[in-house]
């Protein structure tokens, strides 16, 4: 492990000394009695031990394709595009509000059946992974008595079974998502609209930073936050909209607007500041993606024959980084 995270791109055979222990290193990593799981635990526990030593931990989620095409890897499946080969993972990256990484808490890793002839997956629908991650954040957050757990996931995460599951659960770990929905609300209306009627609550000024070839740039929002109960089935579920819309923004640029949801309270402009800057943090774990990726160096030779890799080949890589 150590000459692995020396040098995170080498080849497995690079980073051993001679075709023995090359050999012993694949035969280990094939031993079907070798879980991924049980290679990563010991950085998960490291984490969660330094997790104790904050009073908030930001847990974000978010899902990223490995793309394998091409590779004779054995257990990949189809990615977005049908004809690419590869899987799929999504981890749990503890981060402090400042951004100070702490390292991954778990993470789920899967690859997909082909479609059948309808054009329908088999498997377990792939949006559960949200409210599982969830549900081990809340189960998590009995061991951090004084440490509070935020969940952070972006739109994709907005749905009302996650919602539903954390006020049952009496919200152990707060979660704070962005919208993906405009949900009609009782009285007919609907929830951004409902959400920015009024005297925005004040401004927040940022800069944002460079990503996909687009320069950073200031950032000037205003901000409004109502807090509303979202029907949920026979109930409802207490929640607060925020919306941050750009004014002034540069010609040719598109508006920078958020809009987010959370269970926590936030009627004054730093209460839903400090939100929003939860929600910016998010953007470390498509950082952390960008360096595996970098760190794997997906493309041959990162694997090279004998014999082929499974899932977990790629662990060594995933903690490496770390």
């Amino acid at each position: 492990m150590e000459r692995f995270a020396a040098d995170p791109a080498a080849s497995i055979p690079h980073a051993c000394h001679g075709w023995g222990e090359t050999m012993a290193a694949y035969r280990f990593l094939g031993n079907e009695a070798v879980d991924w799981r049980e290679i990563m635990a010991p950085h998960w526990e490291q984490t969660r031990r330094r997790m104790q030593q904050h009073p908030v931990m930001l847990c974000l989620q978010d899902t990223t394709e490995l793309n394998f095409n091409g590779q004779e890897t054995e257990g990949l499946g189809p990615l977005s595009y049908e004809a690419q080969r590869g899987m799929y993972l999504h981890p749990t990256y503890a981060v402090t509000p400042a951004r100070e990484a702490l390292g991954v808490l778990d993470a789920w890793m899967w690859a997909r059946t082909k479609k059948d002839d309808s054009g329908k997956r088999g498997g377990p629908k792939e949006s559960l992974r949200w409210v599982e991650g969830y549900d081990r954040i809340a189960e998590m957050a009995a061991d951090f008595p004084h440490t509070r757990l935020v969940y952070v996931a972006d739109r994709e995460a907005d749905l009302m079974p996650l919602m539903r599951r954390a006020h049952e659960l009496g919200a152990p770990a707060d979660w704070l998502i962005r919208a993906a929905h405009n949900r009609c609300l009782p009285d007919g209306g609907k929830l951004w609209d409902h959400t920015t009627a009024g005297t925005a609550l004040g401004e927040i000024t940022f800069t944002m930073t460079s990503r996909h070839g687009v320069k950073a740039r200031p950032v000037r929002q205003q901000l409004w936050a109502r807090r509303i109960e979202l029907p949920a089935g026979k109930g409802g579920v207490a929640v607060t909209c925020i919306v941050a819309r750009e004014i002034d923004a540069p010609k040719g640029a598109k508006p920078v607007e958020w809009r987010l949801l959370t269970n926590r309270q936030a009627t004054s402009r730093d209460e839903v500041i400090e939100l929003i800057d939860w929600y910016r943090a998010r953007w470390e774990i498509e950082m952390l993606f960008d360096i595996l990726k970098r760190a794997w160096c997906l493309p041959p030779p990162l694997f090279p024959s004998p014999p082929e890799p499974s899932f977990a080949d790629l662990t060594p890589r995933f903690q490496s980084c770390f």
